[in-house]
């Protein structure tokens, strides 16, 4: 288990390998080089950020804090919308009103496909390696020289690829398209056995049971939280372990652990529970040899 205040987290400037200005809180992150690793973080856009239409092989869940992102045809996160990004699903590209700031609370994790998530000290060190065979511009690599055939990709992409030293395969997707939800549209349903406490459950979305869900505690409730996920305050106080709980605080719990959470005024939690990767392991040569067909 693991308790974050994300207040007393600093802002750091990342993403340069997009366009444009952003910087992030990172409040938890996983295990690197591991199937399941992942990392949760504030994301703070400024109103020149820029993200070309784009896909991943990870997972993303993105709660849309304040201001406002459009993803062109996959519709705009205004305030309190969540959306589920799929591993192998493009969206975007991703833009906001240059007069805005726009905050965001993102879970990346590893998803079904078992390909992983690379950490941020990962990520860095290849980009810094990158930048010695070409450049990140509008959030494109361009390389000098090509890479299995291939002189332009996408940065994140090129990232991973250089990484690994291999072409990278994406998921085929499970979904069409990124799923955006409304929570004001769905209703609180009493969390059996704790009093004063409510859920709405968002969805579950692949047969490894990656799910968002909100939890409200009125004044004075209990709650008993479990692993394996991400839980993150929208608003309230109380306590959580032996911690304080306060707006963005943050916790991680793994399989088998608990955690009590009491408050002392109405207190929002978004829940995301991340995917039971067991059995699985990250594909190496197949996945490079389908990549490369």
């Amino acid at each position: 288990m693991k308790i974050v205040q994300g207040d007393e987290v600093p802002l750091v400037r990342g993403l340069e390998y997009r366009g444009g200005m952003f910087h992030s809180r990172r409040l938890l992150e996983g295990k690197p080089g591991t199937i399941d690793n992942f990392q949760l973080g504030i994301g703070v856009s400024q109103g020149d950020f820029y993200s070309p239409r784009h896909r991943h092989n990870f997972e993303q869940i993105r709660v849309q804090l304040d201001g406002a992102l459009s993803y062109d045809r996959d519709g705009t996160m205004t305030a309190g919308i969540v959306g589920y990004f799929p591993e192998g699903v493009f969206y975007g590209p991703q833009s906001q009103k240059p007069e805005d700031v726009a905050t965001a609370a993102v879970l990346q994790f590893g998803g079904a496909s078992g390909s992983g998530y690379l950490s941020n000290i990962e990520t860095r060190k290849a980009m810094e390696e990158l930048n010695k065979l070409g450049e990140f511009k509008d959030g494109v690599f361009r390389r000098r020289e090509p890479f299995f055939g291939k002189k332009n990709a996408d940065g994140n992409q090129a990232i991973w690829e250089h990484h690994h030293q291999r072409p990278i395969a994406f998921p085929k997707p499970r979904y069409p398209e990124p799923i955006m939800m409304d929570p004001q549209h769905f209703a609180w349903v009493p969390v059996e056995g704790a009093p004063g406490v409510y859920e709405k459950l968002l969805g579950v979305f692949t047969e490894r049971r990656t799910e968002a869900a909100i939890l409200k505690l009125n004044a004075g409730a209990s709650y008993t939280a479990r692993g394996n996920g991400v839980f993150l305050v929208l608003r309230g106080a109380g306590t959580v372990g032996d911690a304080p709980l306060r707006k963005i605080t943050a916790w991680h719990l793994g399989r088998g652990e608990t955690v009590k959470v009491a408050t002392t005024e109405e207190t929002e939690i978004v829940h995301l529970g991340l995917p039971n990767l067991d059995g699985l392991t990250m594909p190496v040569a197949e996945l490079a040899d389908e990549a490369a067909e």
